[in-house]
C-alpha cells in the first residue's frame, strides 16, 4: 500500500540500533546511488507483480504528481544489508523485491520513452537503471535464474520479447504502452515524490529475525481499516479531527459489525461493477482507491456526507423496524429473508426515496421485484451470485430498465410451477405466510402434513397405516415431503400438538388455525400424493401473482453473464482454456473458449463496426491499440497503420473488452456462458 504525508507529520529520522539503521530517504535518489548494486538474494520468491498492482502503482504516481509540493507518497520500509565482498558496494534486497523491481521496469519505460528525445531526464534515468561500475549491467540483479532476462528488458530499447518469459515482460510492456512522451514529465515528477524507510543491517543484525518483525505484526489491516487510513492521510490534525467526528464515527455506530460489508456493498452500487477479491485480498479497498482516487478536503467533505447518509440506510436495511413507514419496514423484512446480496440496489432505491427521486409506490414495488427475483431463483436451484451490479446499473437507466433486467433473469411462471410442484420449498415460513396473507409469522412453524419420516402407524386417510403402503407410495410420497403442497402453516401450540401425527388427527388442528389456506385443509377426507399435487397447483396460482415476473422480459435466464460481471483473474490459471463454453454478441454466437480469444475478436469487430470507439478508448487508457509496433512482443495488426498488443495477462484484457465495449454502447447486448472449469476457478 502506497500512503500519503505532508512535511506537518514527523519525518523519519535516523534511528541507530545495533547494527541496524533506519532513515526516511527519497526513493529515486536512494536508487541512483552511483556505487551500489543492489542484490536480490537467491532465497526470494520469484517476482510476481502483475499488471493490476502496476495499474495501481502507475495510479498513484500520477496523483501524487497532480498534488501540491507538501504531499509526498511513502512506499513502506525496504530493507537491505551490506555486502562488500564483491567489485563495488552492495546492497542485499531483504524485503521490497516486488516494490523496486517495478519500479525498475517503470523507469526503464519511461527511460526508453525519452532516449530518442534526448531529455535532460535520461542521465538521471540512467543513473537509476544502470550500475556505475559496468554500464552493461542493470543496478538491480535479480535472482540468477532471471537476471539474463530482466537485464534485456531494462537495457534493451525494445523491451519486453513478446515471448511470456516472465512478468518483467508483460509489466514493463503494460508500463511502456501508459506512458506517452507528453506525459513523460508528469511520471518523472510523481517518481521523484516516492519515499520510503531505508533499513540497512549490519554484518552482526539477524536479518530474518528482523524481516519477520517487520512481516509479523498482528492481523493485516481490513478493507474498512485501510480506507479510514486512506481518507484521513495527508490532513492535518485538525481536518483528521473534522472528518473522524462528522463522517467517520457515524458511519461506524449506523453499520457496527457490518462496516466491511457496508463499504463493499456501497462501491457496488456506485460503480455498477462486482467487487472481487483484488490483489492480497484487498478488492474493496483497491475499488475505493479507484473510485475516489484524490480526495482533498473540499470533496472530501461532499464525499463524506454521502457515505454518512448511506450508512443511515444501510442501518435501516439491517434493522427494518426503524424504518419510519411499516410497510416499507416489512418489505424490507421481507427482503432480508434472502441476506443481504441485493443490498446495493435497495440501498441505491431507498436513497433515491429519501431524496424524493421515486415516491413511496415505486419503492415498494422495487423491493417486490427483488423478492420476486429472489424467491423464482431460489425455487428453481439458480444461483444469484453476481446479479445486482448489472443491476444497480440498469437502475441508473430508470425505472423500466430495472424492470426488464429484474424479468430478463427472472424465471419463468413455467419453469416456477414446475419446480414448486417437485422440488423442495425454501423460506416455507416466508412463503407460507405471504400466500395466506400472514404478516407478522412469529409464533407460527410449519407442518409437514406427510411427515419427513412418518411412523409405522401414520396414516393419509385414517384406514391404511404407513407400513401398509407399498414401496414405491412410501418413495413418492417422502418425495413431496417439503414440496409447497405438503406444507401448512399453523399455529405453533397447534402445531406441538399434532406433530408427526395422521392426518386425520391433524384435521381439528387445522380446523382452529386463524390461516385461511390451513383451515380449508379440515374439509379433506384424505391426504395423498393426489391431494398434494391439486393443493400444490392451487397454491402455485397465488404464487406466481404474489412473486410476479416483472416487466417484458424477452428470455428466461439461462445462466448468460453479462461481459462486464464477468470475472477478472490474474494470470493465466489452470483451466483458462476452457473458461467459457460460448459467448453471446448482439445476438450472435460466438465459439471462444478463453478471455485472449475474446479480446482479440471483439477490437477487430469493433475496428470495422465502431472504430472512433475504440480510437478514443485507447487513446484514454493508453492502449491496447498503436500506430506502430513500439516494442517487441505478440502483435496483431488491424489494418496498415494500427497494431492491437496481445501480450497482456487476461485480467487486463479482460478490463479492454469491458471498457471498449461500454465505449461502444454495447456491453449490455454481450454475454458470456461460463463453463464448468471456468465456474470454478
Amino acid at each position: 500500500m502506497i500512503e500519503t504525508r505532508t512535511p506537518e507529520e514527523p519525518h523519519a529520522t535516523m534511528v541507530t540500533a545495533t547494527n541496524v539503521d533506519a532513515t526516511a530517504v527519497n526513493t529515486i535518489d536512494w536508487l541512483s546511488t552511483a556505487d551500489v548494486t543492489i542484490v536480490v538474494p537467491v532465497y526470494q520468491r520469484q517476482y510476481r507483480w502483475d499488471i493490476g498492482a502496476c495499474e495501481q502503482l502507475l495510479a498513484d504516481i500520477r496523483a501524487v504528481a497532480d498534488l501540491n509540493d507538501r504531499h509526498m507518497h511513502f512506499i513502506g520500509s525496504i530493507l537491505s544489508s551490506d555486502r562488500a565482498d564483491g567489485e563495488g558496494a552492495e546492497l542485499v534486497l531483504i524485503d521490497g523485491q516486488q516494490r523496486i523491481t517495478t519500479l525498475m521496469l517503470l523507469v526503464a519505460a519511461l527511460h526508453h520513452t525519452l532516449m530518442a528525445e534526448d531529455s535532460e531526464v535520461t542521465p538521471q534515468l540512467q543513473r537509476v537503471l544502470v550500475a556505475s561500475h559496468d554500464p552493461e549491467r542493470t543496478k538491480l540483479r535479480p535472482h540468477r535464474a532471471w537476471a539474463e532476462v530482466f537485464e534485456r528488458v531494462v537495457l534493451a530499447p525494445g523491451g519486453a520479447t513478446g515471448a511470456r518469459d516472465s512478468r518483467f515482460d508483460d509489466n514493463y510492456a503494460f508500463f511502456r504502452s501508459q506512458i506517452s512522451l507528453d506525459e513523460a514529465p508528469r511520471i518523472w515528477r510523481g517518481l521523484q515524490k516516492l519515499e520510503h524507510v531505508a533499513i540497512t543491517l549490519g554484518s552482526g543484525a539477524n536479518a530474518q529475525q528482523i524481516f519477520e518483525s517487520l512481516n509479523s505484526t498482528g492481523e493485516p489491516l481490513r478493507d474498512h481499516e485501510l480506507i479510514h487510513n486512506y481518507v484521513l492521510m495527508g490532513l492535518s490534525h485538525a481536518e483528521q479531527r473534522e472528518i473522524e467526528a462528522d463522517f467517520w464515527l457515524p458511519i461506524e455506530l449506523n453499520t457496527g459489525d457490518a462496516i466491511a460489508e457496508f463499504w463493499r456493498h456501497y462501491l457496488i452500487m456506485a460503480t455498477g461493477r462486482e467487487i472481487t477479491g483484488g490483489a492480497g485480498g484487498r478488492g474493496v479497498y483497491d475499488a475505493f482507491r479507484h473510485t475516489f482516487p484524490r480526495l482533498e478536503i473540499d470533496d472530501l467533505r461532499a464525499h463524506a456526507a454521502r457515505w454518512r447518509a448511506h450508512a443511515e440506510i444501510y442501518r435501516v436495511l439491517r434493522d427494518p423496524s426503524a424504518a419510519p413507514d411499516a410497510e416499507i419496514g416489512r418489505q424490507l423484512g421481507y427482503v432480508n429473508t434472502f441476506g443481504s446480496g441485493l443490498y446495493p440496489l435497495v440501498m441505491r432505491a431507498y436513497d433515491d426515496f429519501l431524496r424524493g427521486v421515486i415516491d413511496r409506490e415505486e419503492l415498494i414495488e422495487t423491493l417486490e421485484m427483488v423478492q420476486a427475483l429472489l424467491m423464482r431463483r431460489a425455487i428453481v436451484g439458480t444461483s444469484t451470485d453476481r446479479l445486482v451490479a448489472r443491476l444497480c446499473r440498469a437502475r441508473e437507466e430508470g425505472a423500466d430498465a430495472l424492470a426488464h433486467a429484474i424479468g430478463r433473469i427472472t424465471p419463468s411462471d413455467e419453469r416456477v410451477r414446475v419446480a414448486l410442484k417437485y422440488s423442495d420449498l425454501p423460506h416455507p415460513v416466508y412463503v407460507l405466510g405471504r400466500l395466506a396473507g400472514v404478516s407478522d409469522t412469529h409464533g407460527f412453524e410449519v407442518d409437514h402434513i406427510v411427515p419427513l419420516t412418518p411412523g409405522e402407524s401414520w396414516s393419509g386417510d385414517g384406514t391404511r397405516e404407513w407400513a401398509e403402503y407399498t414401496e414405491d407410495e412410501q418413495n413418492s410420497h417422502r418425495a413431496l415431503a417439503q414440496t409447497l403442497g405438503n406444507l401448512a402453516l399453523l399455529e405453533q401450540e397447534l402445531a406441538e400438538r399434532v406433530f408427526d401425527r395422521s392426518f386425520p388427527a391433524k384435521r381439528a388442528a387445522f380446523a382452529r388455525s386463524a390461516v385461511a389456506s390451513t383451515r380449508d385443509l379440515a374439509d379433506l377426507g384424505e391426504w395423498s400424493t393426489r391431494a398434494i399435487a391439486e393443493r400444490s397447483s392451487a397454491l402455485s396460482d397465488r404464487f406466481v401473482q404474489v412473486w410476479a415476473r416483472p416487466g417484458s422480459p424477452g428470455i428466461d435466464d439461462d445462466g448468460l453473464t453479462p461481459v462486464l460481471d464477468a470475472v477478472r483473474r490474474r494470470g493465466w490459471p489452470p483451466g483458462w482454456e476452457r473458461e467459457w463454453d460460448y459467448v453471446e454478441y448482439r445476438g450472435e454466437h460466438w465459439e471462444v473458449p478463453d478471455v485472449k480469444y475474446l479480446f482479440n475478436r471483439v477490437f477487430k469487430r469493433l475496428w470495422a463496426d465502431s472504430r472512433t470507439d475504440v480510437v478514443s478508448y485507447s487513446e484514454r487508457r493508453g492502449g491496447p491499440v498503436y500506430e506502430a509496433r513500439s516494442w517487441n512482443g505478440q502483435w496483431d495488426q488491424l489494418d496498415d497503420d494500427h497494431f492491437l498488443y496481445m501480450g497482456w495477462d487476461s485480467s487486463y484484457m479482460l478490463s479492454a473488452v469491458q471498457g471498449v465495449l461500454e465505449e461502444a454502447g454495447l456491453a449490455p447486448e454481450v454475454f458470456v456462458k461460463y463453463s464448468y472449469i471456468g465456474a470454478v476457478m
